[in-house]
This record gives structure tokens, sequence and C-alpha cells, in this order.
């Protein structure tokens, strides 16, 4: 798999680099203005959803409300029945004096297209008074059904039943009439004493079944069913097929939900759902629409939106074209104009005009171009100037006059019989020319460069007849980096020539070497009169003028040295001098610690 993406990347790579700056502005431009478009469109698309959806539960909302409204109404004037029969007949009455079943004949003949029934039963369920039928069935015992424990047991409310086939008193007919039972308990006056009962009012469910089946959401492909606050239906359009188990509808869970719109899935089709509460009964009015419906209504929009992207995107690559065009052609030309100055054309214009950026870029590539050139003649210079510095190294590396001085000092003291010290110092003499050769290399070991430093001494403590002293120290470690050679006998031919040879025996040198972090420091001191400070600012400044280079304490072997190491390693290393008049002089050399020798033994950054 890593392979295949990796594939993928190179291809694509190498398509973007064979690919024409024309052709990555033009498609950049329209895949940005598609993705934009198509944005805008989704955005626009799922906003329009959005507020179809809430159209939609808004339409619901209403819908329900105004259902809600007619069965509030219908639910009222049933209790005003259930009030009236109650308050205005039986409660005034006595019933071991009076029988009320004229009154609730009355009371039953004036809202029979509502009624099915109007009875009063006693608390133990003896029936008291009924109309229009007054002969319960042999079989049916009142006291035990749910309308009548619903009454005795909370008395002080109206209690509403599911839709149920009214089966209490026998019908001369033999009709099957579907009822919803109002039941409430009542005192009853008997014979002076209050007893309590139970008066049961049967509703028609006709009328209920024709407040909801007048609801019309058909344009949705929705529909309204009734369910009481435990989820028993109380109306559905399919209801029959439901009790037959040839449909299910989720009337459970719905009467679970609060008031107001939710989503749901049932048996795996998405539906927004929209429950209302029916007052005084904690029965829920719920609307169900398929959100299949509702995505129908979007084909339209979708289609119109796909037509539009389309139209846009022929325009786009049209106008991007042109544009690409216009832009990239100063970029042409510029760009024939750097394989002009690649294939050595001395006189190139890069004049290209075209936008501020590309003027911009084409006077920025003819002002480095300019610079080049400048840099060229500066590196030509410098590499020639580096010569001469290297040639005044070697120049000073030997002074003839040490070299005549220590011959004569050899002779005098052979002729004198001195012999052993004669030995001592044509051999430190020689070392002194091996390391100095050292088979052609200019990087040797720290240790061969403090041995050419110890040889050296050596001979001149001899000439000075040991007017001073000299100690040599490095750290462990340090004698096995590798340095360019010769960097130390010049500073200690300055600090004899100005400190030690005026110097009454108690002149001292001391060379010190040892690693800070990636550098190596090499401090020179000695103990001599020291210099004021404008003679040290000028000992290493490179404009300063040159003495002569066989004069003593010239400076120049200071100079060189400080060169070399920058000229090597960089600007950050080099020689640092500390001196003070009366006070003694140190000269601090920092290197880097080289562990190997670098690349083909030559000076040079490591």
């Amino acid at each position: 798999m890593r392979e295949k993406i990796a594939g993928l990347a190179r291809r694509w790579q190498s398509a973007y680099r064979s690919t024409s700056i024309q052709m990555i502005l033009s498609a950049s431009f329209t895949a940005v203005a598609v993705l934009g478009m198509v944005f805008m469109g989704l955005t626009l698309f799922l906003r329009f959803s959005a507020t179809s959806n809430a159209q939609q539960s808004e339409n619901s909302q209403r819908v329900l409300a105004q259902v809600n409204l007619n069965l509030d109404s219908y639910l009222r004037s049933m209790m005003r029945v259930s009030d009236a029969a109650y308050y205005h007949v039986i409660k005034d009455l006595d019933l071991a004096e009076e029988d009320p079943a004229n009154q609730l004949e009355l009371l039953y003949e004036s809202n029979r297209d509502s009624l099915v029934s109007i009875a009063l039963f006693s608390q133990e369920g003896r029936l008291l008074a009924a109309s229009p039928m007054g002969v319960l069935k042999n079989s049916v015992s009142p006291e035990r059904e749910s309308w009548f424990t619903a009454a005795t047991e909370r008395i002080e409310n109206l209690h509403f039943s599911t839709p149920h086939v009214q089966n209490l008193f026998d019908d001369p007919d033999y009709r099957y009439r579907w009822v919803v039972s109002l039941s409430r308990y009542t005192e009853l006056t008997w014979d002076g004493s209050i007893q309590g009962g139970v008066l049961l009012v049967d509703m028609s469910f006709a009328g209920i079944e024709q407040i909801c089946k007048d609801v019309d959401l058909s344009a949705s492909g929705g529909y309204l069913y009734l369910t009481d606050d435990a989820g028993e239906l109380i109306y559905h359009p399919r209801q029959q097929l439901i009790y037959a188990g040839l449909l299910e509808e989720n009337n459970r869970a719905a009467a679970a939900y609060t008031d107001g719109t939710h989503t749901e899935t049932f048996n795996g089709e998405h539906r927004q759902v929209t429950v209302k509460t029916v007052g005084y009964t904690g029965w829920k009015l719920v609307s169900v629409v398929p959100a299949e419906e509702l995505l129908d209504n979007y084909g339209q929009l979708m289609l119109f939106f796909l037509f539009i992207v389309l139209f846009s995107v022929f325009l786009l690559i049209f106008v991007n074209l042109r544009l690409s065009e216009w832009i990239t052609a100063p970029v042409k030309k510029l760009d024939r104009a750097v394989k002009e100055l690649e294939a050595g054309v001395q006189q190139v214009d890069f004049d290209v005009g075209g936008p501020y950026e590309v003027e911009h870029l084409s006077h920025s590539i003819r002002s480095m171009v300019s610079t080049m050139r400048h840099l060229m003649a500066d590196i030509v210079q410098q590499e020639a100037e580096k010569r001469r510095s290297e040639l005044d190294v070697l120049q000073s590396q030997i002074n003839p006059h040490f070299l005549y001085n220590t011959l004569d000092s050899v002779v005098w003291m052979t002729e004198n019989g001195r012999t052993e010290e004669a030995t001592v110092m044509l051999t430190s003499l020689a070392r002194l020319f091996r390391i100095s050769l050292s088979r052609g290399s200019n990087i040797i070991p720290i240790a061969d460069e403090l041995e050419h430093a110890r040889n050296y001494l050596t001979i001149q403590k001899m000439r000075y007849k040991n007017k001073f002293s000299a100690v040599i120290e490095a750290e462990d470690g340090v004698e096995k980096l590798y340095t360019i050679k010769l960097i130390v006998q010049p500073i200690l031919e300055n600090a004899i020539y100005h400190g030690m040879a005026y110097a009454d025996g108690d002149g001292e040198i001391r060379i010190s070497a040892r690693r800070e972090g990636d550098d190596v420091v090499i401090d020179v001191t000695d103990n001599g009169p020291g210099m004021p400070e404008e003679v040290v600012e000028r000992l290493l400044d490179p404009d300063a003028p040159r003495a002569n280079t066989n004069s003593k304490g010239s400076g120049i072997g200071l100079r060189n040295v400080h060169q070399r190491i920058q000229l090597s390693f960089g600007r950050r290393y080099g020689l640092t001098i500390h001196s003070e008049p009366d006070a003694g002089t140190r000269v601090q050399i920092r290197l880097p610690a080289l562990e190997k020798v670098p690349d083909q033994g030559k000076e040079g950054k490591p």
C-alpha cells in the first residue's frame, strides 16, 4: 500500500514538474472556483433542506394544534354533559325518593349525536339509572371494569378510557358501538345519607374518529394517530391492520416523546414525528412524515444546481485560460531571458513588464546577476590575497636572521669547545625544520605543533643565555587533535623579541592548550613589558601598513597566523591579544577541535 502511494506521489510530482505554469494556474483557479460553487451550493441546499424540514414541522404543529382544538372542544362538550348530569340532576336528588332516569334521558336526547349512553352506579356497582338503555347484561360486573375502578381510586379526576365496544347493556338492535368512556366519582344522597357512586358517560368514538380523519397530510405523505398516555392506540388510520398484526406502529415510544418535533428510525424508515398532548386526558396526537417524502421535494432543486455548476465550469475554464495566459506571458519571457543567461549571453534583456510582482522579479534577477559578477571578481581578488598571505607565511616561517644567528651560535660553541651545547642546538634546529616541512602537509597534530614550539624555545633560550624560562602544558586528549602548522612559533618570536630580549633571567613564557566544547584554545603568555592598546589593535588590522618583514617584532607573523586561521576555519576563529603596559601579554589562539585530518589534507573548513 505504501509503495502504491509513493508511486502515485512520484507520478504526481513528475506531472507537476512537466506542466506549464499557465495550465497550473488555469487548473487551480478552476478547481478553487468549482469547489467554492459546490460548497456554496451544498450550503444553500442544506439550508433549503433545513428550512423545508422546519416548514414541515411548523405545518405539522399547526395541524396538530387544530386537531387538538377540535378534540378539546369535543371533550369539553362531553365534560359539560357529565357536569350537567352530576350537578343539575344527581346531586340535588334523594335517590330513595326520586328517580333521575327521566332527567338523564332528557340530557341524552339533547346530546344523542355524540352520546351512546349515560349511566349511574352505586359504589357497589349496582345500576341506579341509565339512558337510553336500562338493562345490564347478566355477565357484566361494572365494579370490575377499569373505568369504574379508576373513578373510585382517584375520586378527584375525570377519567377517559381507550376506545372499546360498549358491552354493559342489552341492546335490542344487537349493535356493537365503539365508545370512549368518561367516568367520575359522585356523591349520592340516599334517604338523607351520603354515599359514593360512579357516573358513566359513553361518548361515541365516531366523533373522535371523524375529527382525526378530517386531517389531511397527504401532500407530504404523512398521517396522524392518537394514543393515550401509556401508548395505547385510540385512533390510527390503519388501526385494523395494526390490531390484526399486519402492520406495526411506534406508538409506545411516541407516547414518551415531549411535545414538539422529533426524528426517529422505525423499521428502517427515517421519519419526522411531531407530538402534541391533548389537555385533560394526557392523550398524545402524533403526526408522522416519512423522510423519503421530504427528499422527493429536493429533486428539481438538485437538477437545477447541477445545471448551474456544469455551465459555470465551462465558463470558468474559458475565462481562466485567458486570464492565466495574460499572467504567465511575462513569466515565460523572463524564463527565456534566464535561459539565455545560462547559455552565457552577456547582454540579456530582463525588462519583461507585466504585473508588479513579475516586474519586480525581473529587476531583482538583473540586480542579482550584477551582484554575482561583482562577487566573482571579489572572490578572484580574495584568492590572490590568500596566496600572497601564504607566501608571507612561508617567508616568515624561518626568519633568515634567526637561521644565521643560530648557525653563528653553533660555530662559536664549537670553537670554544662547547660541543654538547652545539649538538643540542643543531638537534633542535633539525627537528624544527622537519616539523616545518611535515612532508608537505599543512595539517599536523597539535602534539607536533607544540614540539615545534619546544624546539624553537630550546634554541632561543640557548642564544639568549637563559634570560627566560618556558613552560608548555596541554590537557589530556588535546595533543591528539589537529591544527594547521606553524601558528605558535610566530607568536613566540614576538614574545621573545618584545618581552624577553631585555629580561634579566626572570622572564617567563607559558604555553597552555585546552579544549572548550567544540573548540581548542591555545594561550601564549609572557611577563614582558606589554603593549599599549593602540599597538594591540594595529597588530591584527589587515588594513594597517605592513612594516619591514625582516625587522624584529614587525607583527607580520601574528597577522599571517590570524588570516590563515580565518581563511581555513571561518571568522569566529583566529587570534585574540590581551596586553597592558608593565603587565605582560597573552595571545589566545582559537581553533575548531579537529579529531581527524580534513579531506586531502588541505586547508579548508571542516
